[in-house]
């Protein structure tokens, strides 16, 4: 039947169906059995999670052998392996990284991953908005981040939030911590900071790799990336959640502006 504007945010089951028709959230955070008219945060990301492999891989290799490694992104590698594995993740190989791969290796692979990809994970277009917020404080900034979010492809937006809980969770290393025998277990150094420093112009980037004055960033905008992408480290968690305030805002505009839509969206369901 029909559905009043006032009544939206009260049709839970429907809201639930309606969002995930919208790609706002996994299906694991629509569960049917959720409780009538609780409030809940839903997930940016689309239904179908769209990470390219390599850069999973790379972060749960790093995250299962890695997170204690002294130094990890900012120790060489082996060039020639490197470059053995690229090529075997290119050809569409199911690559397999176990114990015996040297974590500074993939380290080095998903930093050249992300540097070579042919449109940066924060596209170009969006290159000026996102350093633009490096002036901005407070929620003021966190605000604007979050709707910049809101403009990335599905892909880029996946592939960026995986990122960014991998760096995150490297940064929860960085310190020396002991064991409950009181042995020392070393932190790898890399604070969100130091990350930021490492992978920032990889993420952010102005020109295409290779092109005229790629590399050559002025002061301003290097400090800019770093501080943007600190805090996209720093606050992940809340800046890829769509707030329930936001899901009824976008239910009620599409109610008043396409409501054939959504009754499409419901029977598709």
């Amino acid at each position: 039947g029909a559905m009043s504007v006032d009544s939206i945010t009260d049709l839970s089951d429907n809201t639930s169906k309606l969002l995930e028709a919208l790609q706002l959230s996994h299906p694991h955070e629509l569960h049917p059995r959720r409780s009538r008219g609780k409030k809940k945060p839903l997930s940016l990301n689309p239904i179908t999670w769209q990470v390219p492999r390599i850069v999973d891989r790379c972060c749960t290799h790093i995250e299962t052998h890695g997170l204690q490694t002294v130094g990890i992104f900012r120790v060489g590698s082996s060039k020639k392996r490197v470059q053995q594995l690229r090529e075997e993740f290119d050809r569409g190989l199911d690559v397999f990284l176990d114990e015996h791969q040297s974590v500074h290796d993939v380290a080095a692979l998903l930093k050249e991953f992300l540097r070579d990809m042919p449109d940066s994970l924060i596209p170009r277009e969006l290159y000026g908005a996102f350093l633009s917020t490096a002036t901005m404080e407070g929620p003021a900034q966190l605000d604007t981040l979050q709707l910049l979010l809101f403009l990335l492809p599905p892909c880029h937006s996946d592939t960026l939030l995986r990122l960014l809980r991998f760096l995150a969770e490297v940064a929860q290393h960085a310190e020396s911590s002991w064991d409950p025998e009181g042995h020392e277990i070393p932190g790898n150094k890399m604070t969100v900071s130091n990350l930021a420093t490492v992978f920032g112009p990889n993420i952010l980037q102005k020109e295409k790799p290779g092109e005229k004055d790629a590399s050559a960033l002025n002061f301003e905008d290097s400090a800019a990336i770093i501080l943007v992408l600190q805090r996209l480290i720093e606050h992940h968690h809340s800046l890829f959640m769509v707030s329930p305030e936001m899901q009824c805002d976008v239910l009620r505009r599409l109610f008043q502006t396409d409501p054939d839509v959504i009754e499409y969206l419901l029977r598709r369901k």
